[in-house]
C-alpha cells in the first residue's frame, strides 16, 4: 500500500476530508528559532493552595514551576504550558505567578467563571494566558445557548482566547458543536476520552475527527492512561494516532506531558509521555510540526 492510498484510507475510514500537504505546508507559521519543542500541557501546585469543595482529587505533593521547568530542560523542550487544575478552581493567582516570571518560556489555560469581565480576561492576556477551559468530568454540561453564556463566549472571542475542553467523547457533540458555533477555537484534552469499551469507535471520537475540517478544532496528543485502565489507553492512543492524522493534519495536533500525571504518578514518568509521541507519530517531520508550528500558531510563541 503506498503513503498516498494509506492516508486515503484513513480518511474514509473516518469520514473526514484530508487537506493537501502543500496547503497544509503553506498554512503553517514559522516558529521563532528560539522554540525547540512546546509541552501544551502540564500543572504546578503546591499544598498550601486552598482546594474547592467539590474537588474530586488533591494531590498531597508539590509540583513547583521550578520542578517543572527543569523537566523541560532534561527533555530539549524549550516552552511550555500550564493548565489550570481543576482543585483550584477559578483561583489562577498561583498560575499566573509563574507566568509573570517566565513570560519568555510559559503560557497558560485558565478556569473562570463566565460572568467574568473582559478586562479581566485582557489581564490574563497579557500575563501570557491564550485559553480558558472548560474541564466538565463530573459536571453539568453549559445551556450555550442561555445567559450568562453566549456573552462570555463572544468576551473569549473578542481577546482572542480558545476554549480547551475535557468531557468524556459521547458528550462532545453537545459542547464542542456550540462553541464552534460561536466561532471559537476549540482545544480538545486527552484524545477526546473516548469510552474504554469503544475505542476509535466511540461516536464522540468520530464526531471530533469529522468536525476536524473546521480549522477551528485541535486535538491534545495526551495522557492516553486516562482513557482506560491497564493497557487499554495506549491500546486506544496508537488507533487513534493515525486516524487523527489524517483528519486534523499535524498543524491541528498538539502534544502535552500532562505532568506531573495527576492520579497517575506512579504509573507515568515525563520521559515516558515524551517517548509515546515518538510511537503515535513516527514520521519526524510531522512530529516537528505538532511540538513547534501547531503550538506556536496557538498560543502565540
Amino acid at each position: 500500500m503506498t503513503r498516498r492510498t494509506f492516508t486515503g484510507t484513513l480518511a474514509a475510514l473516518a469520514g473526514v476530508t484530508v487537506l493537501p500537504p502543500l496547503l497544509r505546508a503553506a498554512s503553517r507559521p514559522t516558529p521563532s528559532p528560539s522554540l525547540s519543542a512546546v509541552d501544551t500541557h502540564a500543572h504546578i501546585f503546591h499544598r498550601g493552595l486552598p482546594a474547592i469543595g467539590t474537588a474530586r482529587y488533591v494531590p498531597d505533593y508539590d509540583a513547583p514551576v521550578a520542578d517543572y521547568l527543569k523537566q523541560l530542560d532534561a527533555h530539549g523542550i524549550s516552552h511550555g504550558v500550564l493548565v489550570q487544575p481543576s482543585f483550584l478552581g477559578t483561583d489562577n493567582s498561583y498560575l499566573v505567578a509563574a507566568l509573570r516570571q517566565h513570560p519568555a518560556r510559559l503560557r497558560g489555560v485558565v478556569v473562570v467563571e463566565p460572568t467574568i469581565a473582559a478586562s479581566a480576561l485582557r489581564e490574563f492576556a497579557a500575563a501570557g494566558v491564550a485559553g480558558v477551559r472548560l474541564n466538565l468530568i463530573g459536571q453539568e454540561i453549559p445551556a450555550f445557548a442561555a445567559g450568562p453564556w453566549p456573552d462570555f463566549l463572544q468576551r473569549l472571542k473578542s481577546v482572542d482566547f480558545f476554549v480547551e475542553v475535557q468531557r468524556e467523547a459521547r458528550d462532545l457533540p453537545r459542547i464542542v458543536g456550540p462553541l464552534l458555533a460561536a466561532g471559537l477555537q476549540v482545544v480538545v484534552d486527552h484524545f477526546g476520552r473516548p469510552d474504554p469499551a469503544r475505542g476509535i469507535d466511540d461516536p464522540g471520537f468520530r464526531y471530533l475527527l469529522q468536525q476536524a475540517a473546521s480549522r477551528r478544532l485541535w486535538l491534545k496528543l495526551s495522557a492516553s492512561y486516562r482513557n482506560g485502565t491497564g493497557d487499554t489507553g495506549a491500546k486506544i492512543a496508537a488507533a487513534a494516532a493515525p486516524l487523527a492524522r489524517a483528519a486534523f493534519g499535524p498543524e491541528r495536533l498538539l502534544w502535552g506531558s500532562d505532568w506531573p500525571h495527576t492520579q497517575f504518578e506512579k504509573v507515568a514518568t515525563y520521559a515516558a509521555a515524551r517517548a509515546q509521541l515518538d510511537h503515535w507519530i513516527p514520521d519526524p517531520g510531522e512530529r516537528t510540526a505538532i511540538l513547534q508550528a501547531s503550538p506556536a500558531a496557538l498560543f502565540r510563541i
